[in-house]
């Protein structure tokens, strides 16, 4: 029976299960002005076609302002990600040497990340003498940080979450809030569409500029592609530009579920797991109660499912007003949008893929439409009676 209490959290570290929650709502205020930055009706980005001789290119003429504030919660939520690691530490510096820390010593307590063998056996020497014993060689807590480092990642160990996570903190705690810019994910063309996400060829990640070129086709030759621009950080340093909100749901996955247990136990992480997030703007009693009735849903989660809902909303409307007997666009639009983003999604998830126009799968898909249509009429029924009282 899993415990829900908590009891493997001690009492000195149930402050971190807040700092963490907090990191998920700035992580939540990020998703919520990327969505509605991704979902503007004048899109995200502007084209136009321009002559080249024989040859039409697609050339960017627009590239919507990223908000600024995005960057400037970004980087204060990889700093709460990285003070429940340097809080989570200290406290048990404290608990295991049992008293306070002197001042040299407490200079000295620090999470480090380092990418060789060599680089955390100098660390260790530095904290020797002067340092807290806990951290000291041969210790257990050093052992447990000696776990977490960076250096365990054989092939490029920069690309560890704790290297990750550092790198990003220092540059926005010393330089400037982390950098952000529209990269393009993925285009596909409408009429070679892959069979699954592996077959996308991936793209280059560099920022989008106005006056690049993203095709080039034959003058007078209409391709229809789909674009999916996305908002990039570059990690400092790096002409590397990853998917803001995957490195942010990599780095604060890594620090809830790994490292912040890892911390504290020094076991494999127990049962039950850090919630992602739970009620921090009220006191508790029972701080342990609180935290069982959080959600592990994480703000990346939402984002997506509510992203995804809502391209799936206009793809169901096109589908759907191909059926015969269909309401009008206005009405089926309507109907999706009262529709939770679950529940969207679920209706998404009934219908098969049909590659080379299958016969089977295609009927399947025509009676699941059929039902579909079926709803959104049902629906239009009900407002307009609930109008008429």
């Amino acid at each position: 029976m899993t415990d829900h209490t908590y009891a493997w959290l001690p009492e000195r570290h149930l402050g971190v299960a807040a700092t963490l929650s907090h990191a998920d709502e700035l992580i939540g205020q990020i998703a919520d002005l990327l969505f509605d930055y991704q979902t503007q009706p004048d899109d995200v980005i502007g084209l136009r076609e321009v002559p080249a001789g024989r040859f039409s290119r697609t050339v960017v003429e627009r590239v919507a302002p990223i908000p600024r504030k995005v960057p400037l919660l970004v980087a204060d939520a990889l700093v709460a990600l990285r003070a429940a690691l340097e809080h989570a530490l200290f406290a048990e510096v404290e608990f295991l040497d049992g008293a306070p820390l002197d001042e040299k010593a407490a200079k000295l307590v620090e999470m480090p990340a380092s990418d060789t063998h060599e680089k955390f056996a100098e660390w260790k020497k530095k904290r020797a003498r002067n340092g807290p014993p806990s951290l000291r060689a041969g210790g257990e807590l050093a052992r447990r940080i000696e776990a977490l480092q960076p250096f365990h990642r054989h092939a490029q160990a920069e690309l560890h979450p704790l290297a990750r996570l550092v790198l990003h903190t220092n540059h926005a705690k010393h330089r400037t809030p982390a950098i952000t810019a529209v990269r393009l994910a993925v285009m596909i063309r409408d009429d070679q569409k892959p069979r699954s996400l592996r077959d996308y060829s991936p793209l280059p990640e560099e920022p989008m500029c106005i006056g690049d070129i993203i095709a080039e086709t034959p003058l007078g030759t209409k391709v229809p592609v789909t674009l999916f621009p996305t908002v990039g950080i570059n990690r400092p340093g790096t002409d590397r530009w990853p998917v803001l909100i995957k490195e942010l749901d990599e780095i604060s996955g890594w620090v809830r579920t790994q490292a912040v247990p890892r911390l504290i136990t020094g076991t494999e992480p127990p049962e039950p797991p850090l919630p992602a997030r739970y009620e921090i703007t009220v006191g508790h009693e029972d701080e342990r109660e609180a935290m069982s009735m959080g959600s592990r849903t994480t703000a990346v989660d939402r984002y997506q499912l509510r992203l995804g809902a809502a391209s799936a909303r206009i793809d169901l409307a096109d589908l759907i007003s191909r059926i015969d007997g269909s309401p009008d666009r206005g009405q089926l639009v309507a109907w999706l949008e009262q529709l939770a983003a679950a529940e969207v999604m679920e209706r998404v998830g009934r219908l098969g893929a049909a590659f080379n126009y299958e016969a089977g799968i295609v009927l399947r898909n025509v009676e699941i439409l059929n039902g579909l249509r079926d709803e959104a009429l049902a629906f239009g029924r009900e407002t307009q009676t609930a109008g008429e009282h």
